[in-house]
C-alpha cells in the first residue's frame, strides 16, 4: 500500500506545461499597431527595410526591431510576414505580354520578307520573341528588285501568306510600282506589301537614340549610309565600317519605344496578316 499524498510531486503539478508558442501570421502593413514582446515597445508600422520593421509610438519616437522577433497584437503572439508581391507580366521588346516558356514551334507556312539584313536584324531584335511564339520565319529579299522572283518561288496561296516590308514605300517610288505590280498577280490576294517612308531602316530608329535631333539630309550623290556614318563622326570607307555603324545604332534600341511609329504599325500589320487563320 502506498500513500498517494507522498507519491505526487505538488511542485511539479504547479509547474506550467509549456509547448511551442503558436504565432498567427500577420501581413505587414503601414499603420499596423503591434507590440514588441521583449521590450514591450508598442507602435505603428512605418517602414520595413533590410529585415527590420520600424515602429512609431504615440510620441513620434521610432525604433527598429528584427522582423523575426516576437510581436503581439491585442496581447496575442503573431509572426510578422512581408506582403506578397504581385508579379507583373513581363513584356517583350515589342510591348507584348511575354508568353511562358514553351517548346519550339514548327515554322508556319507563311513568311515575312524584308529587304535586307539590317531590316531583319531590327525586326528580330524587337519582335523576335513574338515571332518565335507564332512560328513565323523572316526571310531576306536582298533588295526590292528581287521581290517578284522570290514570291514566284515561294508560291503564296491559301494558308501560305507572304508579308513584305519595303523601305521608302511612298507614292511614285520604285517600291510603290513593284508593290502595285505584285498586287495584280494571281497570288496577289495572299500577299501583303507594306512599307515605311524612310529611305532606309536606320532612319526608323528615333534620332534621339543616337544623339541627333533629326536624321541629317544626305545629298543624292552620296550613298545614304555612308553619309550618315560621316554625320555621326564614324568611318565609312569599308563595308565593315557600315556594319559597325549599324551595330552601334541598333545597340541603342531597347524596345519598340525607340522606333518611329511609321515602322511599328507596319510590322504589327504584317504579323497579324501572316498569323491569322485562313484566307479571304
Amino acid at each position: 500500500m502506498f500513500d498517494e499524498r507522498y507519491d505526487r510531486d505538488p511542485v511539479a503539478a504547479m509547474r506550467p506545461r509549456r509547448g511551442p508558442v503558436v504565432r498567427r501570421e500577420v501581413t505587414l502593413a503601414r499603420g499596423l499597431v503591434v507590440e514588441h514582446s521583449e521590450s514591450q515597445w508598442c507602435g505603428a508600422v512605418v517602414s520595413v527595410r533590410e529585415g527590420l520593421v520600424q515602429l512609431e509610438d504615440g510620441r513620434g519616437k521610432v525604433r527598429s526591431f528584427a522582423m523575426n522577433d516576437g510581436f503581439l497584437i491585442d496581447g496575442k503572439p503573431v509572426q510578422l510576414v512581408l506582403p506578397q508581391r504581385v508579379a507583373r507580366p513581363s513584356r517583350t521588346a515589342s510591348g507584348s505580354v511575354a508568353a511562358p516558356p514553351q517548346r519550339a514551334r514548327v515554322a508556319m507556312p507563311s513568311r515575312i520578307f524584308v529587304e535586307g539584313r539590317h531590316d531583319a536584324e531590327l525586326v528580330e531584335q524587337v519582335w523576335g520573341d513574338d515571332l518565335r511564339v507564332e512560328g513565323v520565319v523572316v526571310e531576306l529579299l536582298d533588295g526590292a528588285d528581287n521581290l517578284e522572283q522570290v514570291l514566284a518561288s515561294f508560291a503564296p496561296g491559301p494558308g501560305r501568306r507572304a508579308g513584305v516590308l519595303l523601305d521608302h514605300l511612298v507614292s511614285g517610288s520604285k517600291e510603290s510600282r513593284i508593290a502595285a505590280h505584285i498586287a495584280r498577280q494571281p497570288y496577289g490576294n495572299h500577299v501583303l506589301i507594306v512599307g515605311h517612308p524612310f529611305i532606309d531602316i536606320w532612319a526608323a530608329v528615333k534620332p534621339a537614340r543616337v544623339g541627333l535631333k533629326a536624321w541629317p539630309h544626305i545629298p543624292r550623290d552620296i550613298e545614304w549610309k555612308a553619309g550618315i556614318c560621316r554625320a555621326l563622326g564614324l568611318p565609312a570607307d569599308e563595308p565593315a565600317d557600315i556594319a559597325d555603324a549599324w551595330a552601334r545604332i541598333r545597340g541603342r534600341v531597347r524596345s519598340y519605344q525607340d522606333l518611329e511609329p511609321e515602322l511599328l504599325g507596319r510590322v504589327e500589320q504584317l504579323i497579324d496578316f501572316v498569323t491569322v487563320g485562313g484566307d479571304d
